[in-house]
């Protein structure tokens, strides 16, 4: 029995002997002497039988039984290997004491006697039994066959062997328990498999009847596809046949259009021949004309004059404009006019250059309407101010009349004199500024170019049913920054 465990440094060192390692009956072989020792076989008696072999749960039952009553013992009846180890703790004292056990209880039969008396009197009716030779039928076979070792009635050994066969019995039953359990569970782990099998396989046929029907469903697409490709290939060789018809077709209208093509030219030919001849015999004709216009041209000059003595016109001192500001208007100061100009259209500043240029135009200017569009983050008062320098500057280079017209119940005062050329006007009170623009529209002759700037649709309008021509303030706002 050799120990998992080291055991106490302080007991004796001695080699271990094994339960069964030691022969003789202590019966024929104990020898008791004054001095207490131990006994020993003689040389004449019989010969010792040697000792059955234990099964492992006897021995270790024989140690817990003797360690268990090793306390118990006076202490000169406890052998000196064994006094250190009857004072361990009881978990201790059978797991470390063991060899030291198992070596006295071989060797010394009266140290074995003694444990078996206390053994036998805590173990009552089976101690009993045991001691007589027998065992009882629901007694544990290990605890009979510890018993049986220490007591050693007749008949010890084949308690002994019952119990091992027994043990053995205990062992291979458990051998069995546990096959039958491992077998059992085998086969619940192959139901379980069984089962996911089944699963698998009914997995396994639903795949295979949605793959049957997706082959299915891809046969008759193909079906469908092939019958299309087919349709398609009939429909590219009918469109091939129309394609070489229909290019006989366009070379045939080719060549018919590179025929008319050489009849145009040769047309053309002749055409521009003909023109030559036009534009000569025109140019002879325009020489002619030119001639005739230059001679109307001087005799309508001559006839101007002559009427002009005629009637004895002699140079006016004022304008029609100059009657509508005296009739209709209060001016803070007026100045004469000078010579005129040509035109275009919309808010274009050289249209207003081009009217400008016409001769004896006259040029009138809705004031707030321009101001307010170009410059209206000023006072009144600088709006006016730059609008009528703007005015003189362009009155000093064409030279043509030039009014101005604001709105204005009362006249102004305070106003700086007008530059020379423009002529400055504040409506009356009850009286727009559109509306004095349109009388002094009226009081120009007829034939005479009057050029009005205004934004307004409505002035715009006005001034066109009496032959004026209307145009934007932008066109003005345009020509003075220009300047």
């Amino acid at each position: 029995m050799p120990l998992t465990e080291p055991y106490d440094d302080h007991l004796p060192q001695e080699d271990p002997v094994a339960l069964d390692s030691v022969v003789g009956d202590p019966d024929d072989n104990v020898v008791n002497d004054t001095s207490g020792a131990s006994g020993s076989t003689t040389g004449d008696g019989p010969a010792a039988e040697p000792e059955p072999t234990l099964p492992e749960p006897v021995r270790q039952r024989i140690v817990t039984l003797t360690a268990a009553v090793l306390p118990t013992l006076p202490t000169d009846e406890v052998p000196v290997p064994l006094r250190r180890v009857a004072k361990f703790a009881p978990n201790r004292r059978a797991r470390l004491g063991a060899p030291v056990i198992a070596a006295q209880l071989t060797a010394d039969p009266l140290f074995r006697q003694r444990v078996t008396a206390r053994v036998l009197t805590d173990a009552g009716d089976l101690g009993a039994a045991v001691v007589e030779g027998t065992a009882p039928a629901a007694a544990d076979p290990v605890e009979v066959a510890a018993l049986a070792y220490l007591a050693r009635p007749r008949g010890w050994r084949e308690l002994i062997d019952a119990s091992g066969a027994a043990v053995r019995a205990e062992a291979d039953s458990a051998v069995v328990a546990e096959l039958v359990r491992e077998a059992e569970q085998r086969a619940t782990r192959a139901e379980h498999d069984r089962a996911v099998a089944r699963v698998e396989a009914e997995k396994l046929r639903d795949e295979l009847a949605r793959v049957r029907e997706e082959l299915g469903q891809l046969r008759e697409e193909s079906r469908q596809m092939a019958r299309t490709l087919r349709e398609t290939q009939a429909r590219e060789r009918k469109a091939t046949e129309l394609l070489a018809t229909e290019r006989g077709r366009a070379a045939r209208a080719s060549a018919d259009v590179d025929a008319e093509l050489r009849r145009a030219r040769a047309r053309l030919a002749e055409a521009e021949a003909a023109a030559g001849v036009a534009r000569a015999s025109a140019k002879e004709a325009r020489s002619v004309d030119d001639a005739r216009l230059w001679l109307l041209l001087e005799t309508i000059g001559q006839a101007a004059v002559g009427l002009r003595r005629e009637l004895a016109l002699d140079p006016v001192d004022k304008l029609p404009a100059d009657f509508v500001a005296d009739a209709f208007a209060e001016q803070p100061g007026t100045a004469p006019a000078g010579p005129a100009t040509r035109a275009r259209d919309t808010d274009d500043p050289a249209r207003l250059d081009q009217l400008l240029a016409l001769p004896r135009a006259h040029l009138v200017v809705d004031g707030y309407n321009v101001t307010k569009r170009g410059f209206g983050e000023m006072s009144l008062e600088q709006q006016r101010k730059r609008l009528i320098t703007g005015l003189g500057g362009i009155a000093a280079q064409t030279g043509d009349e030039v009014t101005v017209v604001f709105d204005g119940a009362e006249r102004m005062h305070g106003l700086p004199p007008a530059p020379r050329g423009v002529r400055v006007l504040f409506s009356r009170k009850g009286e727009t500024a559109d509306e004095l623009i349109r009388r002094l529209v009226r009081a120009e002759p007829a034939g005479r170019p009057v050029v009005v700037v205004s934004s307004d649709r409505e002035v715009a309008d006005g001034v066109r049913r009496h032959g004026a021509y209307p145009l934007g303030a932008d066109s003005l706002l345009r020509r003075l920054a220009r300047s």
